[in-house]
């Protein structure tokens, strides 16, 4: 059977970053696929490829089977609905926002309003048409983005980090009604993640994106076989092993490697593996005064210019990568060797 999509030697740059390089990839009608890697590594720019808001630097774009150039490159945009990381809402109610795209596409006004119930039924969100979107919980919201590109009825879903900075409850809520989406309307889905821990359950098959590479493309069995720690130093980044011991009053301190120790929120001894997210580590030029538990001090080895944030390699006894704006690196006056300070919450320490 013919792929969806399919994406042959695809490399992509702005100026001098490679965001992909020499892609080769399929997706399959009414499959869902899950593309895992850490943040940068190309995720997004492949999604936004395969919705034809970017064309590639080189390489070949199909959708169904014909090239994608110009001249049908707004075909294929009807075709296809992104869902982004950064949940945009009008501030007008959920009926509304749901029904927008609809409106857009001058769609006779009773088709809209059986879609736009239908596609809140989808999400779990009936009862909700009047209420102000921007009143909504981040995992409403969320749900109210996917109800509003189910809506479309595209034949290609596109997710860009759906389940960020979501709750667990609200994450599975997210999961359930992408797989409700592909099961009842047929789409395929493609679902952008920086996490490979909960995509057993959702995804078909796994892509393994790394520095813009395709790595391994399979079956989620397939990659999930791969050990935990192999795993994790691939598709994150802040990870480290250590030793744990329990505090009193809760939680636990591990020791990850010259004389480094940080606080977790789990109670847990003996060996662990733990990860930090790059985006949840603040950076400043000296020490804040809060009540996250863990505070390095460090100096910049690295700085990786990646449009409106910035990452940076901190050597703070343990090399941590972390994720800043652009206006936050400029206000600071980052170079490499400025001496910065990295705090984060015990909770943003992850046991893997």
């Amino acid at each position: 059977m013919e792929p969806l999509v399919s994406f042959r030697s695809v490399t992509k740059s702005y100026g001098r970053i490679t965001a992909l390089k020499n892609v080769n990839l399929n997706v399959n009608g009414r499959e869902i696929l899950a593309v895992v890697g850490p943040n940068g590594s190309g995720k997004t720019t492949l999604l936004r490829i395969m919705a034809a808001i970017e064309a590639p630097t080189s390489g070949e774009f199909y959708f169904k089977g014909v090239k994608v150039g110009e001249k049908n490159a707004r075909e294929v945009r009807l075709k296809t609905t992104m869902v982004f990381q950064r949940t945009i809402l009008l501030r007008t109610s959920v009926y509304k926002n749901v029904a927008y795209g609809l409106k857009l596409r001058k769609i006779p006004k009773k088709e809209i309003d059986k879609e736009v119930r239908g596609a809140l039924k989808l999400v779990g969100l009936e009862g909700y048409e009047k209420r102000p979107a921007k009143s909504l919980s981040g995992g409403e919201q969320q749900r109210v983005s996917l109800a509003r590109a189910t809506a479309l009825g595209t034949e290609l879903l596109l997710l860009d980090e759906p389940m960020a900075n979501l709750d667990p409850k609200s994450t599975s809520i997210i999961e359930e009604a992408v797989s409700q989406v592909n099961r009842e309307r047929g789409s395929a889905v493609v679902v952008a993640t920086h996490s490979m821990f909960r995509i057993k359950a959702l995804a078909h098959r796994v892509a393994l994106l790394i520095k813009g590479k395709m790595m391994k493309v399979g079956e989620a069995d397939e990659i999930l076989k791969i050990p935990s720690k192999d795993l994790a130093s691939l598709t994150l980044e802040n990870v480290f092993s250590g030793e744990a011991e329990m505090l009193e009053g809760g939680g636990s301190l591990v020791n990850i490697g010259n004389d480094v120790k940080i606080e977790t929120a789990f109670n847990g001894s003996g060996k662990v593996l733990v990860y930090i997210r790059p985006d949840e580590i603040i950076v400043s030029n000296k020490p804040l005064i809060s009540s996250a538990r863990n505070v390095l001090s460090g100096k910049v080895t690295e700085i990786l210019d990646l449009g409106s944030t910035v990452k940076l390699k901190v050597e703070a006894g343990r090399k941590f990568t972390v994720q800043i704006t652009r206006r936050s690196f400029i206000e600071m006056g980052l170079n490499i060797g400025s001496k910065v300070y990295l705090t984060f919450k015990a909770s943003s320490v992850r046991l893997i």
